[in-house]
C-alpha cells in the first residue's frame, strides 16, 4: 500500500515540476530569443544600450549570435545542461558588466537562477544529481 502511494505521489509531483519547469523555460527563452534577434539584427535600441554599458558597436552582432546559440542549445532537450552552462556564462558577463558601470545587477542573476530552475525541474537526472530533498533510498 505504501509503494503505491508514493509512487503516485512521486509521479503527481514529478509532473508538476515538469510543468512548472516547461513554463519557466518557456518565458526564459522567449525572452533570450528576443534579445538575440535584436542584436543580431541591429535594433537602434539594443545597440544604443549596448554602447551605454561600454560595449563597441561591432560587438553586438557577436553577442546576439552567441546568446542565440546558446539558447538554441538550451531549447533542445538532450543539450539543455549545455544551453544552461554557456547562459550561464553569458549571464555572467552581463553580470560583470553591471557591476562596471554601476548598474543594477539583480536581472541578470535572477535570470541566471531561472534559467537553472527551468532546466531542474524538467530534468530528472540533474535532480537525481543534485537533490534538494534528501531522498530515505
Amino acid at each position: 500500500m505504501e509503494t503505491i502511494q508514493s509512487s503516485a505521489t512521486e509521479n503527481t509531483t514529478g509532473r508538476s515540476s515538469i510543468i512548472a519547469g516547461t513554463v519557466i523555460s518557456v518565458l526564459c527563452i522567449l525572452f533570450l530569443l528576443f534579445d538575440a534577434i535584436m542584436k543580431i539584427i541591429r535594433e537602434s535600441r539594443s545597440v544604443s544600450g549596448t554602447a551605454q554599458l561600454g560595449w563597441p558597436d561591432s560587438s553586438v552582432q557577436p553577442l546576439g549570435f552567441t546568446l542565440l546559440i546558446s539558447t538554441v542549445l538550451y531549447i533542445i532537450p538532450r543539450t539543455k545542461i549545455l544551453g544552461a552552462i554557456l547562459l550561464t556564462a553569458y549571464l555572467g558577463g552581463a553580470t560583470a558588466t553591471m557591476v562596471r558601470v554601476g548598474q543594477p545587477l539583480y536581472f541578470s542573476v535572477v535570470f541566471g537562477i531561472l534559467v537553472w530552475l527551468g532546466a531542474y525541474l524538467t530534468n530528472k537526472e540533474l535532480r537525481n544529481l543534485i537533490p534538494f530533498v534528501k531522498t530515505d533510498k
